[in-house]
């Protein structure tokens, strides 16, 4: 591997590593603007989403540069595209991050939840926060291990996905269509977010070992 292209891999991993802090920092902010109608906290991850966006271009212009002009080998090239997915996956969770807090603008002045849904919703948050800190671990180090504890938060989350459809269907629900609108969609984009954040991981053991990627429903 010539000079430039390691430094190329260096700088791309050292972005993809940047994005998870900045999606993870989205999320848990988001989180916040939620459970406390904080429209000022909404208000600036929408605003923050386009340092992602301009980070996920960067990404782009550099790992085809370092295709086009490097010559990669067949052991590089999948690191390469690997990183291109991988940064695609963490774009789309700044934007779910986004949603949730567009949510909460929204609804503003009033919550988006119903007061007794707080608490589901502040352990999605908290899973999303464990979830992203490891993918950006898994990400910097290529330490595969942690994909079981990513792949155990993700069951948790979907869990409690699951719980809240189960929650806003039953015909006690006592707050009509619109809150359950709300209540899915959000419990929605926390179930993707952790999708992706799973995504992420199954293309770091692809480059890692050499296995095939496992796709996840997104």
């Amino acid at each position: 591997m010539n000079a430039e292209l390691t430094q190329h891999l260096e700088d791309v991993q050292d972005d993809l590593v940047r994005m998870t802090q900045l999606v993870g920092s989205a999320m848990n902010r988001a989180t916040q603007a939620l459970l406390d109608a904080d429209l000022a906290m909404a208000e600036s991850v929408i605003a923050a989403d386009a340092q992602v966006d301009l980070l996920f271009s960067d990404l782009e212009d550099q790992c085809l540069d370092a295709i086009a002009l490097n010559s990669p080998s067949r052991g590089e090239l999948p690191e390469l595209i690997g990183a291109l997915r991988i940064a695609a996956s963490l774009e789309r969770m700044g934007d779910l991050a986004e949603h949730v807090a567009k949510q909460a603008r929204l609804r503003y002045p009033r919550l988006s939840i119903p007061q007794e849904l707080r608490g589901t919703f502040a352990e999605m948050g908290g899973l999303a926060e464990a979830i992203v800190s490891k993918t950006g671990s898994v990400i910097s180090s290529k330490n595969v291990a942690l994909a079981a504890d990513i792949g155990r938060h993700d069951g948790e989350v979907d869990r409690l996905h699951r719980e809240l459809f189960t929650i806003v269907l039953s015909p006690a629900w006592p707050h009509g269509v619109e809150a359950a609108i709300d209540v899915t969609l959000l419990s929605r984009y926390y179930e993707r977010y952790a999708d992706h954040a799973v995504s992420v991981t199954r293309r770091v053991i692809t480059i890692v070992t050499g296995e095939p990627y496992v796709g996840v429903s997104l």
